[in-house]
């Protein structure tokens, strides 16, 4: 059965597509881009959780089920991807409003 956390995941990456395709305000392509980066971040922690798991700093501790730390490690490098895109995206808005607004 596919849990609530994929059901949201699903959500918010066709939200942010559906934002891309159909609007036409760059501001608003900009935060549906950011939602489909939060939707992705969202699937890769709901990825790496596991019931009862225990940080894997204990590395003496046996027969625990430690939590994979390479989710979030990947969680960490798309946040600062999500965030140059989004810094792209709003100077390239900006540039394309300049231009607009010369004519």
């Amino acid at each position: 059965m596919i849990s609530f956390i994929f059901l949201v995941t699903i959500f918010l990456i066709i939200i942010g597509i559906s934002g891309v395709m159909f609007k036409k305000n760059l501001i608003k392509i900009v935060m549906s881009v950011n939602i489909i980066g939060a939707g992705v971040n969202l699937f890769l922690i709901a990825l790496g959780y596991r019931s009862g798991g225990v940080v894997p700093i204990f590395t003496n501790a046996p027969g625990l089920n430690m939590v994979s730390p390479t989710p979030q490690a990947l969680i960490l490098t798309s946040i600062v991807i999500n965030l140059a895109i989004t810094a792209l995206l709003l100077s390239l808005a900006v540039l394309i409003y300049k231009g607009n607004k010369e004519k």
